[in-house]
């Protein structure tokens, strides 16, 4: 089942560490000590996963169990209560426990090397119109679901929210003039096998007060899960794009079948690889629209995203990949006609290692969804060494938002695919409904004011079915080129298609990687 937008949680095992560091003579907490703390959080970890996993027995208050969406909407923190909020460039907004976040987790702040719990206090929420009754109720053991980092991103006088933690071990990160689409996780654990999948959650959080002319945080947190735990620490510097550096060490409780590192989760609901009619006044509606991988070998590789009938898994295989991510390319607001949701503001968002990940694949599930409430698009990296029970493992990537290009150079890149009947109108012996007619667009790169004369070749495989009229050709107005092609596909047979323009032999192009499945043909 795709999962419901932004609200899959697990529950929360609420823990305590107290931890009380020598304070410094200066301002803020030392990159050592930070560092010190960070150990001690990947102890406390180490030893968790020692211990069968313990879901936690802890209740809500009665009157936050059974909230339904709009009374936990009226639920608002108050602005003028956000920690540091007139100490320094950052300020932390809190999540108020509820609804969906029926487990609360333990945040602590890091102020001059010293480590205090953040409790909760119903003075710093409004309760306003169906809410209004909760303060007058026992909420004792409330405590708070989440929080978000604010930071002046647009205007020097107000501070923009740019980082929110809420739910199992969701983030989400928002840029400049962006805003909020796909999140990203901690992990993925066996997602899309048989017997479900796993969401290992953020127990534990440490925010490290930034000193007053800082422009990076550190958060630090205690992921728990059933197969593992693992410390985390988050470095985080805003901007036009948000600057994520991630370093985690993870301890096994029990051998993963399927350990998924560095997963974005997102939502396609239509656009132009859907091949059949949609109800809807908007021409797209999704999230983002294509997998970007950069591989080891230095290829770049473009898989566009369908909202398949069923459940789609693939993979592409790989060594050292230099990065990968999930990336909304449509950036014009007539693609979606949408004054709501504003789509083509959503954020992409790319992971790079900052150490070598070996072999693997990055793996992309997309799963069927009725509409845009669904998260129906994941994607991560998956190591062909396995973590065993009582083995631990370290990460260390980098992840940050962008919008349509990545900043470092790229070849021509994908901006349209569409697809239809490759028939023609009027052919009194037209060939049979199955066979398809592919356009793909490329633009930028060597692409950019090359004339039309010139001799751009497209280069495409199949591993099943029958390729004919391949073609290459500007379009007009230096806008591009498009290379076209025919499949008659193998029977039912998926087609996994490979197509790349060169120029006098040379690749001159990332590559589009578009697997057809005859069965998504109404």
């Amino acid at each position: 089942m795709p999962l419901k937008r932004h609200l899959c949680l697990a529950a929360c095992l609420p823990m305590a560490l107290l931890l009380v560091l020598a304070s410094p003579a200066a301002a803020e907490t030392a990159p050592r000590q930070v560092e010190d703390l960070f150990n001690t959080v990947a102890e406390q970890a180490e030893a968790l996963s020692q211990h069968p996993y313990d879901a936690g027995t802890g209740a809500l208050p009665e009157a936050l169990r059974d909230l339904d969406y709009d009374t936990y909407r009226q639920i608002r923190f108050r602005p003028e209560a956000a920690l540091w909020g007139d100490e320094g460039l950052f300020s932390v907004q809190l999540f108020h426990t509820g609804f969906l976040f029926q487990s609360p987790v333990h945040l602590h702040t890091v102020e001059d090397g010293e480590v205090t719990s953040l409790a909760f206090d119903p003075v710093r929420f409004r309760y306003d119109d169906a809410a209004a009754d909760l303060p007058l109720q026992d909420l004792s053991g409330a405590g708070h679901a989440g929080f978000r980092l604010h930071f002046p991103l647009n205007r020097a006088e107000y501070h923009d929210e740019f980082a929110v933690f809420l739910g199992a071990s969701y983030f989400r990160l928002v840029g400049r003039d962006q805003g909020y689409g796909l999140s990203a996780r901690g992990l993925a654990i066996d997602t899309a096998l048989p017997r479900g999948e796993e969401f290992p959650a953020f127990r534990e959080f440490w925010l490290v007060k930034p000193a007053l002319d800082a422009n990076r945080m550190t958060v630090l947190a205690l992921l728990d899960s059933p197969s593992l735990a693992g410390a985390y620490r988050f470095d985080i510097v805003p901007g036009r794009d948000i600057q994520m550096e991630v370093t985690a060490r993870l301890f096994a409780r029990r051998d993963v079948e399927r350990l998924g590192v560095a997963p974005l989760t997102s939502m396609f609901a239509h656009g132009d690889t859907t091949a059949r009619a949609v109800d809807d006044h908007r021409p797209a509606v999704h999230d983002s629209d294509g997998l970007l991988v950069h591989t080891g070998r230095g290829e770049w590789i473009w898989r566009p995203l369908t909202n398949p009938r069923s459940l789609r898994v693939s993979s592409l295989l790989d060594s050292d990949p230099r990065g990968f991510g999930l990336a909304q390319r449509e950036r014009n607001f007539d693609r979606y006609l949408d004054l709501e949701a504003r789509y083509e503001r959503r954020p992409s968002q790319w992971v790079q290692p900052l150490s070598p990940w070996g072999a693997g694949r990055v793996q992309l599930v997309e799963i069927p969804a009725p509409d845009e409430t669904h998260d129906n698009i994941v994607a991560y990296w998956v190591s062909d060494a396995p973590l065993r029970a009582g083995e631990n493992r370290e990460l260390h990537y980098l992840t940050h938002t962008f919008g349509t290009e990545l900043t470092q150079p790229m070849p021509a890149r994908v901006i349209r695919t569409r697809q239809g009947w490759g028939g023609v109108p009027g052919d009194l012996n037209p060939p049979p409904r199955s066979r398809r007619h592919f356009m793909v667009d490329f633009a930028g790169g060597e692409l950019q004011g090359l004339a039309a004369d010139q001799p751009v070749e497209a280069k495409l495989s199949t591993n099943r079915g029958e390729i004919h009229h391949l073609q290459a050709r500007a379009l007009p107005d230096g806008r591009g080129w498009r290379a076209s092609f025919r499949l008659d596909p193998d029977g039912r047979q998926p087609s996994d298609l490979r197509l790349q323009l060169s120029l006098r032999g040379e690749p001159i192009s990332e590559t589009w990687n578009h697997v057809w499945h005859p069965d998504e043909q109404r």
